[in-house]
């Protein structure tokens, strides 16, 4: 196991930075994602930590260790790719064993860890086959077999799980998170995947443009966060962000200048009693999505359009709704996007709200 520390990190592709002043520690044992859109740094990120890409500036450490001139072999970290990079014309046996082959390990103890790693993935049957003749899902764990038997301080994987279908993909999700807490090595792991990240990892980073918008914990990010990106960014459907202009009969009083009020779909309540207590807005439903246990409206209101997600709920058939958002689930942002706290309730908001 090991810790990393990402200090001061920048980096340039020609005249182009692509990072810039990044500062993050991840924790020995954790399972960290680093999570965003495309082209926000995350992949370069990782790729620098394994050596692949030289950090411009700054200094990464493993294991209170600078490696900024380590080679990516000597870093003692394992990585697993999004294409598998398996060798097609070996055995299953012949790809986990090529590594440990070319450092020099026994034949003895080669054929124990690939047992041991064969039996932990799942692969014993397989080990004579070819990976043209495997699934995906059994390709990939080819791929983290490859990097397991190494026995490395980190596991680096990069999107390893984007070529799966959406069933497969939740399948390996629980069995890497079962690897995972076996293992007890330091996982950091890459996706564009909001899902994956929040359902996988212990401690999220999300990074938009080469910037880290917030490092937390899954919970923290979806309850607490800290600017309109990551709020936007987190959660299914995303968070709602109305105008405060376009809000009329909401009264808040701050230091600074209120510029847009959210919150979650799941958070509002649809066709709730009269006397409940909060924001209300009336609308048009646009779309309904039955999901099961779940039912996501798609209403437009004076202002403009947000979603509305319900739980083991009848499907609402009227063309028009009252929604309520209560009070304390509002959340104030500037109108630079950061989250603003300390936002206090008008009058008759407090009021309605039982004078808290």
């Amino acid at each position: 196991m090991a810790k990393i520390e990402l200090k001061q990190i920048g980096k340039k592709f020609k005249d182009e930075t692509v990072i810039e002043n990044l500062n993050l520690t991840i924790k020995d044992g954790s399972f960290t994602v680093l999570v965003g859109p495309s082209g926000c740094g995350k992949s370069t990120t990782l790729r620098m930590v394994a050596g692949l890409e030289r950090v411009t500036s700054g200094e990464i450490w493993i294991d209170d260790v600078c490696v900024n001139d380590t080679p990516p072999g000597l870093r003692d970290v394992a990585m697993v790719f999004q294409n598998y990079a398996l060798y097609p014309t070996m055995t299953v046996r012949g790809n986990i064993e090529f590594g440990l082959k070319n450092r020099g390990v026994a034949k003895r103890d080669r054929d124990r860890l690939i047992t041991d790693i064969s039996d932990i993935v799942g692969l014993t049957p397989h080990l004579d086959k070819k990976p043209q003749n495997l699934s995906g899902g059994q390709r990939q764990r080819v791929a983290l077999a490859r990097a397991m038997v190494k026995q490395p301080k980190v596991f680096i994987l990069d999107e390893p799980l984007s070529n799966l279908d959406a069933k497969l993909r939740n399948q390996m999700r629980t069995e890497l998170i079962q690897l995972h807490r076996r293992l007890g090595t330091t996982f950091v792991y890459v996706t564009h995947d909001q899902v994956e990240a929040m359902s996988m990892g212990d401690e999220i980073v999300v990074m938009n443009k080469g910037v880290i918008q917030q490092a937390d914990t899954p919970m923290k990010l979806y309850h607490d966060p800290a600017n309109r990106f990551t709020a936007e960014f987190i959660g299914t459907p995303a968070m709602n962000l109305i105008d405060r202009r376009d809000m009329a009969g909401l009264e808040v009083h701050s230091s600074l200048a209120v510029g847009y009020v959210g919150f979650r779909p799941e958070q509002a309540l649809l066709g709730a009693a009269a006397d409940a207590e909060g924001y209300e807005l009336e609308g048009e439903i646009l779309t309904r999505e039955s999901l099961g246990a779940e039912n996501i409206y798609q209403i437009r209101s004076a202002c403009g359009i947000f979603f509305v997600k319900t739980f083991l709920a009848p499907l609402e058939t009227a063309a028009r709704v009252r929604v309520t958002i209560p009070y304390d689930r509002l959340y104030y942002f500037g109108p630079d996007g950061e989250r603003m706290r300390g936002v206090e309730l008008g009058a008759r908001q407090l009021a309605a709200a039982g004078g808290r």
